[in-house]
């Protein structure tokens, strides 16, 4: 691990950016995804017209692409591939999920999968919430978090290959939400946010169940440097993790307003009336996180958040 990152301490940037301020943006505009390149421009993945956003390192909007396509817009992964990068998207409401160009060319579209679960008299629905791609082989791989709870996997070229449902290794997933690979030790490890099961999950390249973590409680995603995963909570807090063992390094942001139900469960927990969207109220502050829904790494250890929030809300954790 990184003795930098697991020492490290965060200045936070309160709104670093804001959403351009249009009727959809006001009226939805929940800030679902964000990534950075390796130029160091922020992209970030909103519901709302020309939903992808670019701002450069100084934070000024470079462009917003997409016009009406995108108004689900959920999860947004980035990938390198010959050395070109490229995004993986996925939209829950069109059922969308596509790889594009930075600047929001579609290049790729994923047809819904070949499975029983969305046929028969009784069909599952189908929702994609995060896609994600193998460096070692260029699987792509689509976690189905809003629908069936299935994560699916396809060739290279596209072609729907098979599904794993969590009945390999830790129990059968429950919203697996947001997924990402990483190269550990040679190996490709696919890490899956198994949300309403409050878990963690991690499989290889080929979909061989490896190790399980119950250090979250809501992950949403995740991002990858230096033997250090960020893991964004929904229900507030963004943890940082060793990469092998799976604990906590430190936590960042949690609010105290969410709370354990009084039946000693937890999912979902008591929120305050109206959460997530607590703008302009109390809860809503700096240094606390209302609904991290997002989170990546810049190259130097920065860590940007975005949030399920009416209007969105973007914040730069700043490393010192």
């Amino acid at each position: 691990m990184s003795q930098d990152l697991k020492t490290a301490k965060f200045e936070w940037v309160d709104n670093w950016v804001r959403i351009p301020d249009t009727s959809s943006g006001r009226e939805n505009g929940r800030t679902h995804g964000v990534c950075v390149t390796k130029g160091g421009n922020v992209i970030v993945f909103h519901q709302a017209q020309n939903g992808l956003l670019t701002f450069d390192p100084q934070g000024k909007l470079v462009s917003a692409v997409g016009g009406d396509r995108w108004l689900g817009a959920h999860g947004l992964t980035l990938i390198v591939e010959n050395g070109q990068e490229y995004l993986w998207l996925a939209d829950q409401d069109s059922t969308e999920v596509v790889k594009t160009t930075l600047k929001g060319e579609v290049v790729k579209s994923l047809p819904r999968p070949d499975h029983p679960a969305y046929q028969g008299d009784r069909p599952q629905k189908y929702t994609p919430t995060w896609a994600a791609q193998n460096p070692a082989n260029g699987d792509i791989w689509i976690a189905d978090g809003y629908g069936a709870s299935l994560v699916h996997r396809y060739n290279k070229d596209g072609t729907y290959r098979n599904t794993i449902d969590g009945t390999e290794g830790a129990g059968r997933f429950s919203q697996p939400h947001g997924i990402n690979f990483t190269v550990r030790e040679g190996r490709s490890e696919l890490f899956i946010t198994d949300r309403a099961n409050r878990r963690i999950v991690v499989y290889d390249g080929e979909g061989r169940f490896l190790r399980q973590s119950d250090m979250t409680h809501s992950p949403c995603c995740f991002d990858f440097l230096n033997g250090t995963v960020v893991v964004p909570e929904l229900f507030t807090g963004v943890k940082l993790l060793d990469i092998a063992s799976l604990q906590i390094i430190t936590e960042v942001g949690a609010s105290d307003y969410v709370k354990p139900r009084t039946d000693g469960g937890w999912w979902p927990p008591e929120t305050p009336k109206g959460w997530p969207n607590l703008a302009s109220t109390e809860h809503v502050r700096p240094n606390f996180f209302n609904s991290p829904h997002g989170g990546c790494f810049a190259p130097n250890g920065d860590i940007y958040v975005v949030e399920w929030i009416i209007g969105g809300r973007i914040t730069k954790l700043a490393k010192r």
